[in-house]
């Protein structure tokens, strides 16, 4: 089998591919765009790729290609029908990050909480050197403990962030935007329910037309003023405009963001004027890739290979 690998890179170069090779003759690029898509794969008979858009028009001329592996959980950059249409099977890989998403989601809430950027920079100003008492709290903080968590999105890495949450003590609570979760482990509530009664809202939810902007100014207005926001879903479910004037305003107290609307952000993004890291923390879409779950992804891709070249159905999201 021919097999071309887009964005090599996407999975880190400290984790290895090599595994994909013992399935064929692999050709392995750091990364691809829309721009040199099409040419890239025009032999290929096996995909594997991340980001780089495999659109109808990018997939007409590769008229050999029967395999999309998404080195992701996401499919969003192919057009899945039109594969259907072909007879091209896409896979993704599930339940790869769940781990390092929820751990990076109680980082980057303890991060904004706890005020770790300002008491980090006042040890090592000197200033806790020069004073004469034992301990400095300048900036009160809260505890987790008997607050209420909500969540946006009960799968996985849903779940699993409310089992941690409630291991520190909190009420869970959640809301469905799509309407057809079937968890019964925590509350279940509608979502002005969810704004108003929420300390800490993590969002875990796929990125549809249900969820694109749904934390718009009018969500956050609806929010407690002392509730920290956090987003590890996709970028385009918070406004980020709005959550520029929320933070500015103090409609909510902080916010802790992997994703924003464009990756890499832009400078444009008003959400780069708030320098207050102890309001704000950005980090750059790294919530997934902790070594482990890099290395869970190439190995997952590997099977989701074999199982397609043994005739069998593995993660196939357009059946």
């Amino acid at each position: 089998m021919k097999i071309v690998v887009l964005e090599r890179n996407s999975v880190g170069l400290d984790v290895s591919v090599n595994g994909i090779r013992e399935y064929g003759d692999v050709t392995e690029y750091p990364n691809t765009t829309a721009v040199d898509v099409k040419e890239k794969i025009r032999d290929a008979e096996i995909i594997v790729a991340n980001k780089a858009p495999l659109s109808a028009e990018a997939l007409e001329e590769a008229k050999n290609v029967k395999l999309i592996c998404e080195f992701a959980t996401g499919f969003d950059n192919v057009d899945v029908e039109y594969c259907k249409s072909r007879g091209i099977k896409v896979a993704n890989v599930v339940n790869y990050s769940t781990d390092a998403v929820a751990q990076h989601t109680f980082a980057l809430c303890l991060y904004v909480l706890e005020k770790l950027h300002h008491y980090d920079r006042y040890v090592k100003s000197g200033a806790y050197a020069a004073q004469e008492r034992f301990s400095n709290f300048d900036i009160p903080y809260t505890e987790l403990a008997g607050k209420t968590w909500g969540i946006v999105g009960m799968g996985n890495i849903g779940k699993k962030v409310a089992g941690i949450a409630q291991a520190f003590g909190c009420k869970v609570i959640f809301y469905s935007a799509s309407g057809n979760s079937t968890c019964t482990d925590y509350e279940r509530v509608d979502f002005d329910t969810l704004l108003a009664e929420s300390d800490f809202l993590s969002l875990h939810c796929p990125l549809s037309d249900k969820t694109r902007n749904l934390i718009d100014l009018d969500a956050l207005k609806k929010m407690k003023k002392s509730a920290i926001l956090i987003n590890v879903a996709r970028g385009p479910v918070v406004n980020d405009e709005a959550l520029y004037t929320a933070l500015s305003e103090g409609y909510i107290a902080g916010a802790g963001l992997d994703v924003t609307s464009t990756e890499p952000m832009k400078d444009s993004n008003p959400l780069s004027k708030i320098m207050d890291s102890d309001k704000l923390i950005i980090t750059p879409h790294m919530a997934w890739a902790s070594i482990e779950a890099r290395q869970r992804c190439v190995s997952e891709t590997c099977k989701n290979i074999e199982a397609f070249l043994k005739g069998e159905n593995r993660n196939i999201v357009n059946l």
